[in-house]
């Protein structure tokens, strides 16, 4: 009875202290699995700082992009401005340019008459000094100025006086071949010649602005007008060849956008 008592108590005792053991070695496993899970809440966290860090950079890089685009568009603002005062400037050069060039060739062909005159009186003082009855030629007749034979070709053609203007641009040319305005007398000859849909005359006279005055400004405007002419005769290949040609040898003019507006609507 006695060693029952005994064992019993000793198993009691054994129980006792095993149950202390179980329960730390729970503890140990929860501390573990909190730990595990502080670490991964750790890398969880570094990984969402990095996005925010991303993100961060992200915002400010649009930010710069965007204060670096603002400042590109007021760059280029101002620079376009610029442009269009040179552009403006540019274009007040030339028509001075062009006004004191027909002022020249006003003075060349005053000095040629007075030249002439001279020739007259001379000739006249010999005749006399000769004591000869003979006498000089009629008065010549004076002359109108290049300035003017232009102006009023130049206005006949603006009142649609297609033929009094064609005369006045060909005379002009026949006087003062070598004269300021005689690349546009030949560029308006052509222009009168498509007035009057005479396309054939056009493409000959445009063609001779191109031949005759490489470096004219009207050049470009000649080689639209060819390829104009060519579609009213139904030529589109050459009509093609010569717009084209307009975009590629002078693609910054008004002539060029107006071949390729031309190009879209008889089909490239």
């Amino acid at each position: 009875m006695i060693t029952k008592h005994i064992f019993t108590t000793a198993l009691l005792l054994a129980v006792t202290a095993c149950a202390p053991q179980a329960e730390l070695v729970k503890a140990k496993s929860e501390i573990t699995d909190v730990r595990e899970d502080v670490k991964d809440t750790k890398t969880q966290v570094q990984d969402l700082q990095k996005r925010v860090d991303m993100i961060d950079a992200n915002v400010k890089g649009t930010v710069d992009m965007q204060k670096a685009m603002a400042d590109y568009g007021v760059k280029s603002d101002q620079i376009t401005t610029d442009m269009q005062l040179l552009q403006g400037k540019l274009e007040e050069n030339n028509f001075r340019i062009a006004e004191l060039a027909q002022k020249l060739d006003d003075k060349t062909f005053k000095l040629a008459e007075l030249s002439a005159k001279l020739d007259e009186l001379d000739a006249k003082v010999k005749l006399l000094s000769g004591n000869t009855t003979t006498t000089v030629g009629k008065q010549a007749v004076k002359t109108p100025e290049p300035s003017d034979v232009y102006r009023q070709a130049k206005s006949d053609y603006d009142k649609k006086n297609f033929d009094l203007a064609l005369a006045g641009f060909q005379n002009y040319i026949a006087q003062f071949p070598s004269a300021s305005q005689a690349d546009k007398s030949q560029y308006w000859i052509g222009e009168c010649y498509y007035a009057k849909k005479d396309f054939g005359k056009a493409i000959e006279a445009f063609s001779n602005v191109i031949k005759s005055y490489p470096k004219s400004d009207k050049v470009a405007g000649a080689k639209l007008k060819i390829g104009f002419s060519y579609l009213n005769e139904r030529n589109n290949v050459k009509a093609k060849e010569y717009l084209y040609k307009v975009i590629r040898e002078h693609p910054s003019t008004q002539e060029a956008a107006l071949a390729r507006d031309k190009l879209k609507k008889v089909g490239k």
